[in-house]
């Protein structure tokens, strides 16, 4: 089978998708020429020079603007009509009880037509989406237009949210295979298609950044430092986060707490954080670097994510990757990664209580025994998250097209 192969995303490059970034490098290590497609991207926002890179080498479909859509679709009609009124017919089909209304569902099928000829240009053999969301059904009907088969991955939680108005069994079930990140979300899955469409969900997990891997060990500081890393989203819990910071604050304890990431609910924790005096331990970095990143990770004791929705964070092994222990919540895939007492913490999702006494208990442990809990988790995760070890799983499926 042909390696020149396309990968498909609704925003490339962005902060929070370097893990595709890796992926995609990684196949190309492996003998493939990739055609990176993306609806969006290109004035985002990247704060890494190989996000800058990428940019340079990725297509992109809204660019330049509606004349090219309609001119993509009118062609794809003229030059087959039985194939575009079949697609027609399955965008109107995804769309009528969906998640978005109809209109949106015609403008995937216009995004799909404009796709069309460069992955033909290309000579692309196949086609993989991340997300189970707008992406998988954009690729979904490129190949019902006469397109190359696709896959793609699906991370949760927005796909196990709303898994029937995302059409997710539809999307199963026409494509090549599918990518879960977890045994979780291979689980979450198998909910929503029929029985026999369970052969096509292979695990495959993300792997990580090799700044992470290579890095020289560092002890963890004397300083009670605590590190958030995420974007400020709802589903991420900073809230909660700021409480325990607070009750922590109240007993004396000494600390400094540090929010790294950009997101739409950055105005409320700030005004938390306001209401509730706590501008001297709380710090709220932006979006960073890689290598700004992995400074933050290092500088602080443990890694803190009290999410309430995830699939598997790649901040928790990237923190792992550096030797530092994770307090996180019993959701999702989480748990098979970190393992309570060994290398972090796991409390329920929701409970400032349980967040507040494993936060305490973080800072008040010696240094040799988070270094302990900072080897194991960096034992664990290289030995489940090497990016090369994962790419060449996935380059086993691309290239046999199942």
């Amino acid at each position: 089978m042909s390696s020149r192969i396309a990968y498909f995303v609704n925003q490339y490059p962005a902060v929070s998708h370097s893990f595709i970034r890796r992926e995609i490098r990684a196949l190309e290590k492996q003998g493939f020429e990739i055609l990176r497609v993306a609806l969006r991207g290109w004035s985002n926002q990247v704060v890494d020079s190989e996000d800058e890179e990428e940019r340079t080498r990725t297509r992109f479909v809204l660019k330049e603007g509606l004349l090219p859509l309609l001119w993509a679709v009118l062609r794809t009609l003229l030059a087959s009509p039985r194939r575009f009124f079949a697609a027609l017919l399955l965008a109107i089909r995804a769309g009528w009880h969906a998640e978005r209304p109809l209109p949106y569902h015609l403008g995937y099928l216009a995004e799909a037509c404009r796709m069309l000829p460069w992955l033909r240009d290309f000579g692309a053999t196949h086609v993989h989406a991340h997300f189970g969301t707008n992406s998988a059904e954009i690729v979904m009907l490129v190949h019902a237009l006469g397109g190359p088969p696709y896959s793609f991955t699906v991370h949760g939680p927005d796909e196990f949210d709303t898994p029937r108005l995302l059409g997710i069994a539809e999307k199963v079930r026409r494509s090549a295979f599918v990518v879960a990140i977890s045994s979780f979300g291979r689980s979450q899955l198998y909910r929503w298609v029929e029985r026999t469409q369970w052969s096509k969900v292979k695990v495959i997990h993300c792997g990580l950044e090799p700044a992470f891997v290579d890095c020289a060990s560092v002890p963890p500081p004397i300083a009670p430092r605590l590190v958030c890393v995420g974007r400020l989203a709802e589903q991420k819990g900073h809230l909660l986060l700021i409480e325990a910071a607070n009750r922590i604050a109240s007993k004396g304890i000494r600390f400094e707490l540090v929010l790294v990431g950009g997101g739409g609910m950055r105005a409320e924790i700030e005004a938390l954080i306001e209401t509730l005096r706590l501008g001297d331990r709380v710090r709220l970095t932006g979006p960073v670097s890689t290598d700004r990143l992995r400074e933050e990770i290092l500088a602080a004791r443990a890694l803190v994510l009290p999410s309430f929705a995830e699939g598997l964070p790649g901040v928790i092994m990237e923190a792992m990757a550096l030797r530092r222990p994770v307090i996180a919540t019993y959701i999702a895939g989480i748990p098979e990664l970190v393992r309570p007492g060994e290398n972090g913490w796991l409390v329920p999702a929701g409970s400032v209580d349980a967040l507040t006494a494993v936060m305490e208990d973080c800072l008040a442990r010696p240094i040799d025994e988070l270094r302990v809990m900072g080897e194991a988790g960096h034992a664990r995760v290289c030995e489940r998250h090497s990016v090369t070890v994962q790419a060449q799983k996935l380059a086993v499926l691309l290239r046999s097209g199942r």
